[in-house]
């Protein structure tokens, strides 16, 4: 309800908003011929990111519409690169292009309620001194010639403002669509993105693996390897005592098999570590109510999926989850909610937690480290985390899920 009350004053932002880039327009082009002349070449970066401040108000009131919208610029410095930048020549059009084509947009979303509120609150005043003056004076389909015409004014004038708060919204989604198109990326930009995105995800796969293996191979050297080896020292002088001391060989022997047993406890956590069986066996939403379970903090879990995601899948947002608990046990507080659900082609999981807040992504390994492993799958780590608190972390990873 408060969006659509407040409809005029987001699309009379988008009219002013729309002017500002025709005036931020024009510098462009005009800096971009006195580039001929050589003054251009001062001039022509200033106009260049007054335009883009311009679109960065666009892209965000287009965002409030509910659209999403990326900002398409690089890394563009100097008269020459910006010249070249097909994002300036798009901001350029689109400054020019959008009051045209979006005008009607924004002027039925202003018009209709602010015409209504004319019907409603000023035209019974003002049709006797229009009268008097000689004009006529009609309100839309109502000629106002006494006070029954005028009061009829009134219903008519709540009818348009409740049509225009009604259709203000999806006008202006409307037309933040249109915007959105030449606000954005260009395809060629979108797909230039996409293959550098999957060139850092590629390295960082990588380089998470080659740190898993060395983690594996550490633990195996550590502990079961090391035991292994004890346990064979041990049965070798079992051996070597048999015939001279069979109460020590039988000591030893015993020994050797509490070695054993402890041998294979480590290759079993290092198993469970690698694909916790759990989560083979029982699926996603059961191993992350066994987490909880097992969490240092009271953790509450809410799954709603209809069926089960890939194995690959499962255990990123497994040990994505496990991850957060144990910053939740470690930095935040001693309550925490799991929820996980699937709509759309996407598996969304939200951990909150009662913490101070604070976290941060930027400083944060664990929550870097979320964010690399859930991006092999085109997944994506969203943090809302004030100080104060609470923090909540959403995790969204487009897949498919195999009906139960």
């Amino acid at each position: 309800m408060r969006a659509r009350l407040t409809t005029p004053l987001r699309a009379l932002a988008v009219m002013v908003i729309s002017v500002a880039g025709v005036l931020a327009a024009v510098c462009v082009l005009v800096s971009a011929v006195l580039v001929l002349v050589g003054v251009g070449r001062f001039l022509f970066p200033p106009a260049v990111a007054l335009l883009r401040r311009v679109a960065d108000l666009a892209r965000s009131l287009v965002r409030r519409a509910g659209v999403e919208v990326q900002r398409p610029y690089g890394a563009e410095a100097g008269t020459a690169q910006l010249l070249k930048a097909r994002s300036t020549w798009r901001d350029v059009v689109w400054a020019f292009l959008d009051p045209i084509i979006g005008s009607w947009a924004t002027a039925l979303a202003i018009g209709m309620p602010l015409f209504g509120v004319y019907g409603v609150i000023v035209q019974p005043f003002v049709w006797q001194a229009n009268e008097r003056a000689g004009g006529s004076n009609s309100y839309g389909v109502i000629h106002v010639t006494s006070t029954g015409t005028a009061l009829a004014a009134i219903p008519f004038g709540v009818a348009l403002i409740a049509l225009g708060l009604y259709i203000g919204p999806p006008l202006l989604r409307l037309r933040a669509r249109w915007s959105g198109g030449l606000l954005g990326p260009s395809r060629a930009e979108r797909l230039s993105r996409r293959v550098e995105t999957l060139t850092e995800n590629r390295a960082d796969t990588v380089d998470a693996q080659a740190a898993e293996l060395r983690r594996i191979e550490r633990d195996l050297h550590d502990g079961a390897q090391a035991r292994l080896v004890a346990l064979g020292m041990s049965l070798s002088n079992a051996d070597r005592l048999f015939d001279q001391d069979p109460d020590a060989a039988r000591k030893l022997v015993v020994a050797a098999r509490d070695a054993s047993s402890k041998a294979l406890d480590e290759l079993r956590d290092l198993v469970r570590g690698v694909h916790p069986p759990v989560l083979a066996d029982r699926g996603l939403a059961d191993a992350i109510r066994a987490l909880a379970l097992d969490s240092l903090v009271d953790a509450d879990v809410v799954a709603d999926l209809p069926g089960r995601p890939s194995l690959p899948v499962e255990s990123a947002v497994y040990f994505a989850v496990n991850e957060l608990l144990a910053n939740v046990a470690k930095h935040a507080g001693t309550t925490a909610s799991v929820t996980l659900s699937y709509a759309n082609g996407v598996l969304h999981c939200t951990v909150a937690d009662d913490g101070p807040g604070g976290a941060d992504p930027i400083r944060g390994s664990g929550l870097r480290g979320i964010a690399s492993r859930l991006a092999v799958f085109d997944g994506t780590v969203a943090v809302h985390s004030p100080v104060g608190g609470p923090t909540n972390v959403r995790l969204e990873v487009p897949c498919a899920i195999r009906s139960a």
